[in-house]
């Protein structure tokens, strides 16, 4: 009789887990179908994931846009394999993905990213309309003065111009523009603190801020690449001698929206603290952001006996040793200037 009894109760046991391990096989099964069945997409999608936003909530948004089936579903998945923290930005959907390649996409932060290019010679005031202008980028900074900024970039700097290193930069949505300032920075920072380290022998300055303020106007000078170490060198002859270094682009700065594109003899002559026609020495700091090449140049200034040049109206420049050389080909360059003349080189 006990027998008998125990013998049931084995094959109910055996049966029930028979029950159950096909239970699980087929839901298992199940799960994998949906899984690796494609999302409904006919064609490809952007999503965002804004800040602050989980697992469950971009589930019920893609359900609501009929993106996703079983919401519940690809959330309980998640969270067996622990897949809940996705990363905040904005995702490209393309047709044939699976909830299982969205949950991986959702955690990789794999986002959609833009770029953002500043030119070499740009002012800190033109960085800032630049980055006004880029989409997706949030804006924290519009509309405040360059004291603002600099406080609410914590920077220990008192003069925003030449501290920013001209580059590409790449950022994604959620993104602000002041992690790109302080990307910049940051690059400007190790840059010139290499270059220090590796500068020249016997040069006119004694801090990396006095070779930065040369690096920008080194950058503003040059309208060919090869020949910024010759106008470094001019600038370090001049200073070493205590020449005014007469550069046009730092009266320029110094007049800030006076000057509307064309300097006169009036400009000049008018005071202001980056006047290099009046002033000794430096101006108090940099007119511009200097690119790697010109803060390599102004640490390494070419060798020679130049202390002049003048623009020959291709973009180039003659260089010369004396002010009768020098007198000379701004007569020939500059006084009888050709109808195609140009400051800069032609763009290719």
């Amino acid at each position: 009789m006990l027998q008998s009894v125990v013998l049931r109760l084995l094959k109910r046991c055996l049966l029930l887990v028979v029950i159950v391990g096909v239970s699980l096989y087929l839901g298992n099964k199940a799960l994998n179908h949906y899984l690796d069945t494609p999302l409904s997409l006919v064609s490809s999608e952007q999503i965002e994931v804004p800040a602050g936003t989980n697992i469950t909530r971009i589930s019920r948004q893609l359900a609501k846009t009929g993106i996703l089936e079983l919401p519940e579903l690809f959330v309980l998945y998640a969270r067996f394999v622990e897949q809940t923290s996705i990363k905040v930005g904005e995702y490209n959907l393309s047709v044939g993905l699976t909830p299982r390649q969205l949950l991986d996409l959702l955690n990789s932060g794999q986002v959609i990213q833009y770029q953002l290019t500043f030119p070499e010679g740009l002012s800190f005031k033109e960085w800032l309309a630049l980055l006004a202008l880029q989409p997706k980028l949030d804006k924290t900074l519009l509309g405040l003065t360059e004291e603002v900024i600099l406080k609410e970039l914590g920077l220990d700097i008192s003069h925003p111009e030449g501290w920013f290193f001209p580059d590409t930069y790449l950022y994604s949505s959620g993104e602000s523009d002041r992690d790109i300032l302080l990307q910049a920075h940051e690059r400007m920072r190790e840059a010139l603190n290499d270059e220090w380290e590796n500068k020249g022998d016997d040069l006119p300055f004694t801090t990396p801020y006095e070779a930065l303020i040369l690096a920008s106007i080194v950058e503003k000078e040059t309208g060919v690449g090869s020949e910024r170490a010759q106008i470094a060198g001019v600038f370090t002859r001049r200073l070493e001698k205590g020449m005014r270094l007469q550069t046009d682009p730092t009266v320029i700065y110094g007049l800030g929206d006076q000057y509307q594109g064309n300097i006169t003899r009036r400009h000049l002559k008018q005071p202001t603290d980056y006047n290099t026609y009046l002033i000794k020495g430096l101006p108090p700091t940099p007119i511009a952001m200097p690119g790697r090449e010109a803060i390599h140049a102004a640490f390494h200034p070419a060798e020679g006996s130049a202390l002049y040049f003048v623009a020959k109206g291709d973009g180039s420049h003659y260089f010369s040793s004396t002010l009768k050389e020098h007198s000379q080909a701004v007569k020939r360059y500059q006084l009888k200037r050709r109808s195609n003349y140009r400051s800069s080189p032609s763009v290719k």
